[in-house]
């Protein structure tokens, strides 16, 4: 009717960082998806692991995942991957798609990619399904797991936790050997040990609540 005007509000349930700055942020929209080289440890040479993620949750979990492989596999050559447009996994003969030699220069011909996804994992495959790589993608995203608990608890639930990430990272490379394996123990008490906080004090431990960036 004329007259009636509708104004929409889109917002997060809970407070979410900045990662980069304004003049930075307007550049990645714009490209709709990006290497963030701050993030990552492989600038200049082929990484061993692409960390890639799309949406604000597991961009969140992606970090944290990235922060503690930085801190206890420093000798990891990690490339982050930010997506900001889906369609740009596509072929470049559909709307906004990468070529084959755009996508292989972010994820790489042969190089496990770890994928954060905010929603059904099987919509990334079906996007991918043709591209050099396309085996070794490995998505975490929502599975219909999860009930009213914690924000992190649902990431857990969904197997879409920095724990797990860090878990598949080192399930995908060999290499990280004992200390993998030390690390990927550690990792699976931490969980049991968040999942026990969770049930006597109803909220996420402060070292996830609190968690900052600060690689």
């Amino acid at each position: 009717m004329p007259g009636i005007s509708v104004k929409v509000v889109i917002a997060g349930k809970h407070p979410a960082p900045q990662w980069l700055a304004m003049d930075a942020a307007l550049k990645h929209c714009a490209a709709r998806i990006g290497i963030w080289q701050w993030a990552g440890k492989s600038e200049g040479v082929e990484p061993d692991v692409v960390m890639a993620c799309c949406g604000d949750v597991p961009m969140l979990e992606t970090l944290a995942a990235v922060s503690i492989l930085r801190e206890h596999l420093p000798e990891l050559k990690i490339r982050v991957v930010k997506v900001v447009d889906l369609m740009k996994l596509q072929q470049q003969t559909e709307p906004h798609g990468l070529s084959d030699t755009e996508f292989d220069e972010l994820f790489t011909r042969d190089k496990p990619v770890i994928f954060a996804f905010h929603a059904y994992p099987w919509l990334i495959h079906r996007l991918t399904y043709r591209r050099t790589n396309h085996e070794n993608i490995h998505v975490r995203g929502y599975k219909e797991e999860g009930t009213i608990t914690t924000a992190f608890d649902m990431t857990v639930l969904n197997d879409l936790d920095r724990f797990h990430l860090v878990m598949d990272t080192i399930d995908r490379l060999p290499q990280t050997g004992d200390k993998g394996i030390r690390l990927k123990q550690q990792l699976k008490e931490k969980l049991i040990e968040r999942k026990q906080y969770i049930d006597r004090h109803g909220e996420d431990m402060p070292e996830i609540r609190n968690w900052k960036w600060g690689v």
